[in-house]
């Protein structure tokens, strides 16, 4: 830029440090890790090519906001909806169960926390913040025309007031108003029984006991164990497959026939879309040690796990999370990177 060095660096420190919301709001408007991350990244650009023209008659912070909500507009103008296997198609019966994929734009995606919840020192705030980007929630977005997906993002989980929205998107206070009470009435709809999933923060002294029992059941391979940790009613998805499961008997079934060799597998704990999680190595029959098979995503209700979704694809998932490629056989924990 032509106001020198110094002024560049102080600019690009004032971007980064709005790097994390911004990731976390366009992950809420696109339902796409990479495609939060590629619009973050557009917007910087912006940014820094029209700094010259801010004139500063709001914040850094609203106008960045203003860019991000145009970049991620423009990007859902093709109408694609991310989504769950749930919402596409119906829970099919283990005995008709095949592994179809679908292509990668279909899925709603998994995200660490780290990459879209700022540190707050606000119990409060960081508990909507972490609600916010819950699965169930995420897909619920979804399901919104984009305008209105921006005006509840900001007013609900950002808590931006309505003349702030309104100057944001170049419409009234009334409009706002509006989309978002349409808004709040589709989500309300869509309210699936027992879809809410009661994690406290951080985790409960019972929460943590029955994540501890779910990794030596999983990693034991026991089935009779993971019975006892799952509600009758539990869901297991696997994206890329638009299979899902409903019930433990069909979940475990699943597991000791297709999922068979799943079996030894070693979880390491991640912190993923506001719920508790981990990266899932099965046995290598060839390396040796292990080799990274899914993310896991748990949401857990009344003393159960409700929900148990695997994300499968490792080549993308797993850099994501700054995870390593390969366990060797004597280690059952790594250190995750920052």
């Amino acid at each position: 830029m032509a106001n020198g060095t110094a002024t560049s660096t102080d600019l690009d420190t004032r971007l980064e440090a709005h790097r994390t919301e911004l990731t976390g709001y366009c992950y809420r408007m696109l339902g796409s890790s990479f495609e939060a991350e590629d619009a973050v990244q557009d917007t910087m650009v912006r940014a820094w090519r029209s700094y010259d023209k801010f004139e500063g008659r709001s914040s850094l912070r609203s106008w960045l906001y203003r860019i991000a909500t145009n970049v991620c507009l423009d990007m859902l103008t093709a109408g694609n909806k991310r989504a769950r296997p749930m919402d596409l198609t119906e829970s099919t019966p283990l005995a008709q169960a095949a592994l179809s994929p679908r292509p990668d734009n279909t899925w709603l995606e998994p995200m660490p926390d780290a990459r879209v919840l700022p540190t707050t020192d606000d119990p409060a705030e960081a508990a909507v913040a972490k609600e916010s980007v819950r699965l169930a929630f995420m897909a619920a977005l979804q399901q919104l025309p984009a305008k209105q997906r921006a005006v509840l993002i900001l007013r609900e989980v950002l808590a931006w007031k309505a003349s702030e929205v309104a100057e944001l998107l170049d419409t009234s206070v009334a409009s706002v108003n509006s989309a978002l009470q349409r808004a709040r009435a589709t989500l309300a709809e869509r309210q699936e029984p027992g879809a809410a999933a009661a994690v406290s923060d951080p985790l409960d002294e019972d929460q943590q006991k029955l994540l501890d029992r779910y990794v030596t059941a999983f990693e034991g391979y026991d089935m009779t164990a993971l019975t006892a940790l799952l509600h009758e009613d539990a869901v297991m998805t696997m994206p890329p497959f638009d299979l899902w499961l409903t019930g433990t008997r069909d979940i475990t079934g699943f597991m000791t026939t297709l999922g068979a060799p799943c079996a030894g597998s070693r979880l390491v704990p991640v912190q993923v879309n506001g719920l508790p999680g981990f990266a899932q190595y099965k046995p290598d029959p060839e390396k040796g040690g292990f080799t990274p098979w899914a993310v896991q995503v748990l949401e857990i209700s009344d003393g159960r796990i409700t929900g148990f979704h695997c994300f499968l694809d490792t080549e993308r998932w797993f850099p994501l999370f700054d995870l390593p490629l390969h366990l060797e056989a004597e280690t059952d924990q790594v250190e995750q990177g920052a």
